[in-house]
């Protein structure tokens, strides 16, 4: 009897990575020229896994938010982890943006990522449990045939596969 390969589809977001990127952000803020003087900032609130942005006008909010983007895609994080909530006008007459970080694969998007697998008609078995997708199968070349087909895919979200055996 063979044995069955597996392995987890997850969504997760390196949190070193973030805080590393925000307060890279945070320093070419303090540092350019256009930003001097003005109350254009970014914060991270960890436990609500919550980054904030604020700054004097639309414009300036939308170059905090370049800014922010830039050094997170350096350093190798998916910008779609972020979930950007519309721009607020806040009572000192500045503008303020939040975003929410996407951490775990939801039901809704686990059932398109479960979806997405079974329209490749391969033999394999999936299953939902909690926030990640099991996918297993006998053949290694099954596996590596749905890895490859999830990496072309946008979910909306960013997938990573771990636990391959």
């Amino acid at each position: 009897m063979a044995q069955d390969h597996s392995f987890d589809i997850v969504s997760k977001v390196n949190l070193q990575e973030l805080r590393n990127g925000v307060q890279m952000a945070q320093k070419e803020l303090a540092t350019r020229f256009d930003f001097r003087g003005s109350s254009a900032s970014i914060l991270f609130e960890e436990g609500e896994s919550i980054l904030k942005l604020t700054a004097d006008h639309g414009a300036q909010l939308n170059s905090v938010k370049d800014v922010l983007e830039m050094r997170l895609a350096k350093r190798g994080l998916l910008l779609q982890a972020l979930a950007w909530d519309e721009p607020n006008l806040l009572p000192s007459g500045g503008m303020k943006r939040q975003a929410n970080l996407q951490q775990g694969l939801s039901g809704e998007n686990a059932k398109k990522v479960v979806k997405a697998i079974k329209d490749l008609g391969l033999k394999v078995q999936v299953r939902i449990e909690g926030e990640t997708v099991r996918v297993s199968a006998k053949q290694l070349d099954d596996l590596q045939t749905v890895i490859a087909a999830l990496k072309r895919q946008d979910f909306g979200i960013p997938v990573q596969m771990e636990n391959y055996r």
